[in-house]
């Protein structure tokens, strides 16, 4: 039985979630805006993503026998200075999603509960993927400076990405 302290940690994980889905497709529509449909595309996948990371931790508490009470949404940020502003917004909002998590993760081993140790194992690595791949497109983005030519080319390749 997964204990209250937990419950709630992990409902505010789902708003977090579902916050994130909602940030990354706002991003996505400024990237539209911009006529940069390859990261659009991306920040699209990417809110999709957002949004079964929460519905894996519905469907947990569900399993469990526990009522799932959602909470309000902030409304997203939707203008940023420039395309390296909403990346580093990413990481930091990442960065942000991880450190919750790792909390779920310490009451659940303070408490010994196995189960929810097992649940959030995937998580944890997931958030190791999530935050080394955004950390990559930054230092892409620092690379290639203020060039055009190098802003079409890394639109294309991130516009090229797939389902996980």
């Amino acid at each position: 039985m997964i204990s209250n302290k937990i419950y709630e940690l992990m409902l505010n994980q789902i708003n977090a979630e579902l916050g994130a889905s909602y940030l990354y497709l706002s991003m996505s529509s400024y990237f539209e805006e911009k006529n940069l449909r390859g990261l659009a595309k991306w920040m699209k996948m990417q809110s999709e993503e957002e949004r079964e990371h929460a519905m894996k931790f519905y469907n947990y508490l569900v399993t469990l026998g526990k009522r799932v009470y959602l909470k309000a949404l902030a409304e997203p940020k939707s203008e940023w200075k420039d395309v390296m502003e909403v990346w580093q917004d990413t990481l930091n909002h990442e960065k942000k999603v991880t450190e919750m998590i790792n909390t779920i993760m310490k009451q659940a081993v303070a408490e010994n509960d196995f189960a929810s140790i097992n649940f959030l194992n995937w998580f944890i690595d997931e958030q190791i993927e999530e935050v080394t791949q955004i950390e990559e497109i930054i230092s892409k983005f620092e690379m290639i400076g203020d060039s055009k030519q190098g802003l079409y080319l890394l639109d294309k390749e991130l516009g090229s990405r797939t389902e996980d």
